[in-house]
């Protein structure tokens, strides 16, 4: 099988859930014999480097990338409104990586195209006018739905509004597009059911993330470290509006009442793009770490990852990652969508300040839970989330949607 792999940022470095979500794709598809072409935007946030790919990658992939600048114009951006173009959408085409994607086309023959997100979609003109390949959308999110739930939180009345019309204009054009595609591989059930109620009719199939289990090793005593105290953590890209929007409701909403009654615990930060107000604010107990060198290490230095998450859609790549190292997850309930959890068993949920307490204060009080809640959620990664069974179920796919 030959698959072009339409990425609207580079897999690698792994500096975020979507890259590593790219990425583990990518691996499965090598891992598993096909023959894949990646296609890559490169941007400011996203650099294309291609130091950051081992020579058996790039002499797999033959990944090409071209830059684009994505970066927000605020007259384009309320021109938009006007046109009820999808700005969101639009900023990511490029000429240059058009006559790219043409000149790949017209040298090649592939049977599947397989988008990396709704931001990959404004070249659907191009790869219809130019083969004949079915065209299957990889949804990391439904759009919409994140700047839906941040119109709603409380703040700027003028904001709000914008938001709200944007979030409408995305709404109509992920509906627009299905005519354009032949499948949707959801990243989640939930997300698929999103789907089928906005009337999506389309071939469809849940393929959540994955990860190769032999990457992480969990630790299995709580803190190794010389120290008594109970280590909160959050990681995620600090430019990722919920991620700074669920940090600092926690931090402003959540922190001063789960102190009051554990001044024992402590918070640490960690996370790209961290802004320098965020940086210099000074908060009891928490130590904010900037952006790591190590995600993995910097978990595993810690004991309990909150996922104060708000307005997200999707699912949480972070969890897990979290969870394949045997760290303990509290989340939100919208921060845990998309995965397969049984809340008490392989994570915690709170919705609030009280019901952070609550978890924080009966896990301090039931210790041998975090060993316990830890290897229940490793076991979920190791069933459900295991990239190699999820590579192949998405082939399977892919041959369902081409007839075979």
């Amino acid at each position: 099988m030959k698959v072009l792999q339409l990425c609207h940022k580079p897999p690698q470095p792994s500096v975020d859930g979507g890259c590593i979500a790219i990425n583990n794709i990518t691996k499965g598809f090598i891992e598993n014999g096909v023959d894949v072409k990646v296609l890559t935007i490169s941007t400011k946030k996203h650099p294309f480097h291609k130091k950051h790919f081992s020579d058996d990658y790039q002499s797999a992939t033959n990944i090409e990338s071209v830059f684009v600048d994505t970066k927000i114009n605020l007259v384009d951006a309320f021109s938009s409104l006007v046109t009820s173009d999808s700005y969101n959408i639009s900023r990511f085409f490029s000429t240059d990586f058009d006559i790219l994607l043409r000149k790949t086309l017209e040298a090649n023959t592939y049977d599947i195209i397989h988008l990396e997100s709704l931001f990959m979609t404004p070249y659907l003109h191009t790869l219809r006018r130019f083969c004949n390949a079915k065209i299957v959308l990889r949804s990391h999110n439904l759009e919409y739905m994140i700047w839906q739930r941040l119109s709603i939180a409380p703040g700027n009345p003028a904001k709000k509004v914008y938001l709200k019309i944007l979030a409408q204009q995305l709404k109509k054009y992920e509906t627009n597009i299905f005519s354009s595609i032949d499948g949707i591989a959801t990243i989640s059930s939930q997300d698929q059911n999103k789907y089928i109620q906005l009337g999506c009719k389309k071939p469809m199939i849940t393929i959540p993330f994955g990860i190769s289990l032999n990457a992480y090793e969990s630790v299995n005593n709580l803190n190794k470290k010389n120290s008594n105290k109970i280590r909160l953590f959050h990681i995620g890209a600090m430019d990722w509006k919920p991620n700074m929007e669920g940090v600092s409701w926690f931090i402003e909403e959540v922190w001063p009442f789960v102190l009051k009654s554990n001044p024992d615990v402590d918070l640490h930060i960690a996370g790209r793009a961290m802004p320098n107000w965020f940086i210099e604010k000074e908060v009891p107990n928490m130590i904010n770490h900037n952006e790591v060198e190590n995600a993995q290490d910097f978990m595993l230095a810690n004991d309990i990852m909150i996922v104060p998450l708000l307005s997200a859609g999707g699912m949480r790549i972070k969890i897990i990652e979290g969870m394949a190292l045997g760290r303990v997850i509290i989340s939100t309930t919208i921060g845990a969508e998309g995965i397969d959890y049984k809340d008490g068993h392989n994570i915690l949920i709170a919705n609030n300040a009280k019901e952070f307490n609550q978890q924080l204060s009966w896990l301090k009080a039931n210790p041998e839970k975090l060993h316990e809640i830890g290897q229940n959620g490793k076991k979920l990664v190791e069933t459900y989330y295991n990239n190699q069974r999820i590579t192949e179920k998405l082939l399977s796919f892919y041959n369902k949607v081409l007839g075979k």
